[in-house]
């Protein structure tokens, strides 16, 4: 694997602070022990673009402005050769110049870096709450059943209240039944909070079987709805990944959603959802979610995860890419391959939590 300064530094800021330190004190001696019309001030200019891979704007304002210094201090400390001052002293309104342009581009590069971040921020948001929308038939689901059996507690409990004598013992269990499903309808409804929070991504260990038990009891209703069969076979004893639990769990809604979107038009006794889980050779984590669709065209896999391109009528291109960039943004690959004799897989990996990353 190539170095990467810009990386290294911004784990360690403290090396790369004393880096700029040396450079700068480099480029002071030799603007000011070499002759005024050679502008070695010019060199600054690689200071600020590299202070611009881990500085905030205030330190990159802060280091033009201390570069700027130095040139000025350089050209007063310079032998003075009386016929080449002038040239000496346009040289440093240059190398300044060209320093103030550098620091005010490089702000400007930064500033729209950030915009892009932000903009990406908030179209994994709504691609998160458009997921969660495809599921409102489950997540209705999911809410009315606790809701009915509260309602048909309730009832028992009432009638065995006016029993008379009341049947405490009875009214008692019923009550506890009616507690317990409201705590089912509160799990759904923490779940679908989580799912559309804005929350910045937090990478923590985490079990992947937890987040697809999470993902298939939202996506259980619309399995049932469209009469799909789901089979998981998960390896036993899974490493815990380091991932946002809620990325995580997003991506693999928008994979289900996918599959049951494409399994619509198919005979019903041939819809088959096949989820497989297991550790890898090279300390990964592997989830494979195959299904009994139409499977995809020589275009398909070669645009699937190009933005905004979708075989939708009312899609937006989104999912997948955003899904793409979730996963490898943790370090991970997603990929479609065909399945035989039909059908589609989607594959993604996740590293696995190495013991000395471990508190």
């Amino acid at each position: 694997m190539l170095f990467n300064p810009s990386s290294y530094f911004k784990q360690h800021p403290r090396m790369g602070m004393v880096g700029l330190a040396l450079l700068m004190a480099a480029i002071f001696a030799a603007d000011t022990f070499t002759r005024l019309e050679v502008a070695a001030a010019g060199f600054y200019v690689v200071v600020i673009l590299a202070g611009l891979g881990f500085l905030h704007r205030r330190g990159v304002i802060a280091l033009a402005a201390i570069c700027i210094l130095l040139t000025i201090i350089s050209l007063f400390l310079t032998p003075k050769d009386h016929g080449l001052h002038d040239l000496g002293v346009i040289n440093a309104l240059i190398s300044i110049a060209a320093i103030a342009i550098t620091a005010y581009l490089a702000l400007l590069r930064a500033a729209a870096e950030d915009a892009a971040f932000e903009m990406r921020t908030q179209l994994v948001r709504i691609a998160r709450i458009r997921s969660l929308g495809g599921l409102t038939a489950s997540i209705a689901h999911e809410i009315n059943q606790p809701l009915a059996a509260i309602a048909a507690s309730g009832s028992a409990c009432q009638r065995w209240l006016e029993h008379d004598p009341p049947n405490l013992d009875r009214a008692l269990r019923a009550l506890q039944r009616m507690v317990g499903d409201v705590n089912r309808a509160s799990d759904v409804v923490a779940r679908i909070r989580s799912q559309a929070r804005n929350a910045e991504p937090r990478r923590v260990p985490v079990q992947l079987t937890e987040v697809i038990e999470e993902v298939v009891v939202l996506a259980q209703g619309e399995l049932d709805r469209h009469e799909i069969l789901l089979t998981e076979h998960i390896q036993d004893d899974l490493p815990e990944v380091l991932a946002d639990r809620v990325q995580v769990g997003q991506v693999l809604v928008n994979l289900m959603l996918n599959a049951v979107e494409a399994m619509r038009e198919m005979p019903a006794a041939g819809r088959r959802l096949v989820l497989r889980v297991n550790a890898t050779a090279d300390e990964m984590v592997q989830l494979t979610l195959s299904d009994t669709g139409p499977g995809l065209s020589q275009q398909a896999r070669e645009k699937l995860f190009d933005t905004f391109w979708t075989t939708k009528p009312d899609g937006t291109g989104l999912g997948l890419t955003i899904s793409r960039d979730i996963i490898e943004s943790h370090g991970g690959h997603l990929w479609a391959e065909p399945s035989r004799p039909g059908g589609a897989v989607f594959c993604f990996t996740l590293p696995v939590v190495r013991q000395e990353r471990m508190p």
